[in-house]
């Protein structure tokens, strides 16, 4: 069974050109679009020094975030998944 969610997790996804503007031109790997999510939001200092969880969207962000200022990082993968295909 968990072979089975693996390979799902793994198989490249089509990249929403709103999201590829944070993480590149698809098709890639969830895996790899959360990796490279957290590689733009260390790189632009978005995540909430005060509480961690919290990403602080920019411009880019907000768009792949339906335009919400302020995600949790649980929340984060839930709005990511829309923009996955």
């Amino acid at each position: 069974m968990a072979q089975k969610a693996n390979s799902a997790f793994m198989k490249p996804m089509n990249v929403s050109d709103t999201l590829a503007a944070v993480v590149g031109k698809g098709p890639m790997p969830r895996s790899e679009v959360v990796k490279k999510l957290w590689e733009y939001i260390k790189k632009n200092s978005l995540q909430d020094p005060k509480n961690k969880r919290n990403i602080n969207a920019d411009a880019n962000l907000q768009a792949v975030f339906g335009g919400k200022k302020v995600v949790n990082m649980f929340e984060m993968t839930k709005l990511v998944s829309a923009h996955l295909s």
